[in-house]
């Protein structure tokens, strides 16, 4: 009854969401605060301002908002929990912004270098049909964002995962040497997801110098925002590198959907190519106008990540000190284990006391629990049941 290539097909299995209770939700790596004030009145104002627009196709290429994206990471280097604030509100909002020294980007990132799609899940297909061939392995760790393989199965793609480190960084050597074996593209998460370990600018800027550079390179820069080093000022140098960033986690928007890609304009051509064979039309208007009113109050944003990072060193601090391993976050999450604590379990009771957070059962990491920063008063009640296991 069904295509050969549905055989090929896993899919990806989200963080729950549930229905039946109010749970405290932190399972899925989504921003505790909400939307800028400035989003919100724009949202307010959609209905009235757009109702002559809901009627009509949106803008195809998001023009405005590629354009406000640009302006956003120029203005922040794109890294917004050190991005520097110039008056505003006490909450940011309003604020000026600029980066901080170490992420100051040595070119301008113009909107021709950026595309914008349907969340960042949809950007990584673009980018996987785009760029990675059938013929040959894609080299990736073998703990890091789920998606891959399932886009991997999708365009009959074969991988080539290699371990993590004993540390649980990013076996660099391997992944290189299996890459130039192969002729290879590579693909991962920086920082890493689930592990929240980061590589340096300095560490990538080597590792695309010694990978094959007739293939374009992937870095996915989801969480990048809350204290790692965005991989943006090697596009100066590396022709063949593409960052694929989201509003979802530092923007306060996984319900908004949207997402981004950032390369050369050669290569953001190729990608809305792939769109344009599948879908003229991707983001819709108010999304766009959304996701620009968000663009333009990035002090708010900057805000929210700081407050973020904050919580999640004190929080990390605080199970240390029970004796949970934490492995090294520069992320909105944490990757915990402690001995003599089973990790299912443990989900589970931490379930049954109303918070949610993730149990993976994948070989290698199934001792561990992700657990997504939230707000002060929700890392408390977590403190508290966490306490007792």
């Amino acid at each position: 009854m069904t295509a050969e290539r549905m055989k090929n097909l896993h899919p990806y299995v989200p963080g729950e969401q549930p229905r039946d209770r109010d749970y405290i939700k932190l399972n899925a790596n989504e921003n505790p605060y909400p939307p800028s004030p400035a989003v919100l009145r724009t949202a307010a104002r959609a209905a009235r301002d757009y109702a002559g627009r809901l009627g009509l196709y949106p803008d195809p290429d998001s023009n405005e908002l590629r354009a406000a994206v640009a302006g956003l990471l120029n203005r922040t280097g794109g890294v917004l929990c050190r991005t520097e604030l110039h008056g505003g509100a006490r909450n940011g909002s309003g604020a000026a912004c600029s980066p901080a020294a170490q992420d100051r980007i040595p070119f301008a990132v113009t909107p021709d270098m950026v595309y914008c799609g349907n969340g960042s899940d949809e950007v990584l297909s673009f980018v996987f049909y785009a760029f990675f061939d059938g013929d040959r392995p894609l080299v990736l760790p073998a703990h890091t964002y789920s998606f891959y393989p399932v886009y991997a199965g999708f365009y009959a793609i074969p991988l080539n995962a290699v371990a993590l480190k004993a540390d649980w960084s990013l076996d660099v050597p391997a992944m290189l040497a299996a890459a130039n074996a192969t002729d290879s593209s590579i693909i991962f998460a920086n920082p890493n997801a689930p592990t929240g370990i980061g590589l340096t600018r300095a560490q990538v800027d080597a590792m695309i110098a010694a990978a094959p550079s007739n293939r374009v390179f992937v870095v996915d820069e989801a969480y990048v925002d809350f204290g790692g080093e965005s991989c943006i000022p090697l596009l100066a140098r590396h022709k063949n590198l593409v960052i694929v960033r989201t509003f979802s986690k530092s923007l306060c928007a996984a319900g908004m959907r949207l997402g981004y890609a950032v390369a050369s304009p050669e290569l953001i051509a190729h990608i809305t190519t792939v769109k344009n064979s599948l879908n003229h039309f991707p983001v819709d208007v108010l999304a766009q106008r959304l996701g620009i009113a968000a663009c333009e109050d990035a002090g708010y944003y900057v805000r929210c990540a700081q407050r973020v990072a904050r919580e999640r060193e004190s929080f990390a601090a605080f199970l240390r000190a029970r004796g949970w391993f934490v492995l090294p976050s520069q992320t909105n999450f944490v990757f915990v284990r402690k001995d003599g604590v089973d990790a299912q379990a443990a989900y589970r009771a931490i379930r049954e006391a109303g918070i949610l957070v993730r149990h993976f059962s994948a070989a290698g990491i199934e001792d561990f629990l992700r657990i997504t920063i939230g707000t002060r008063a929700q890392m408390a009640a977590l403190r508290s049941v966490m306490a007792q296991l």
